[in-house]
């Protein structure tokens, strides 16, 4: 994001802050034409800036308020690396992080119940081939902040 114009900017602060922003909203609060932010937006799109828009779902209103971090240690240093290919399809993990340091991948998980969080770190165990290390959230005073553009 090294090239961006202070315009730009303007703009991505405001659909951060409101993805749902109408085009002829976002013109007013950045002081351009309709036209001139649909085509900046646009832009910022197809250069992969912006790379989508999403509804940010209340985990205990759809039955899913227990978050924790996992974090995955090799058990045998050599083998591949394919950890987030291998754990793809389990849908109860919402983020997988490189890392440094002694684990090589953290996960952010989200679900129902501590006996789904066993059953899943079992799962996770068993087909990644780790040993895990798990951090539960207790409450989450904010998350998915806009990034300071």
């Amino acid at each position: 994001m090294t090239n961006l114009e202070p315009i730009d900017r303007a703009i991505l602060r405001e659909l951060a802050a409101d993805g749902r922003c109408s085009f002829t909203d976002l013109a007013e609060r950045v002081g351009l034409s309709v036209s001139a932010v649909h085509q900046r937006v646009r832009r910022l799109e197809q250069r992969g800036v912006v790379r989508g828009y999403a509804a940010r779902l209340d985990g205990d209103e759809i039955g899913l308020p227990l978050t924790a971090f996992i974090s995955l240690t090799p058990i045998d240093p050599a083998a591949p690396d394919d950890y987030p290919k291998r754990l793809e399809h389990l849908p109860q993990i919402e983020a997988c992080y490189s890392v440094a340091g002694d684990a090589s991948y953290v996960l952010r998980v989200r679900v129902a119940s501590p006996t789904a969080l066993e059953e899943l770190l079992r799962q996770i165990r068993e087909v990644a081939h780790v040993s895990t290390r798990t951090t539960v959230v207790l409450s989450t005073p904010y998350e998915d902040r806009p990034p300071a553009v």
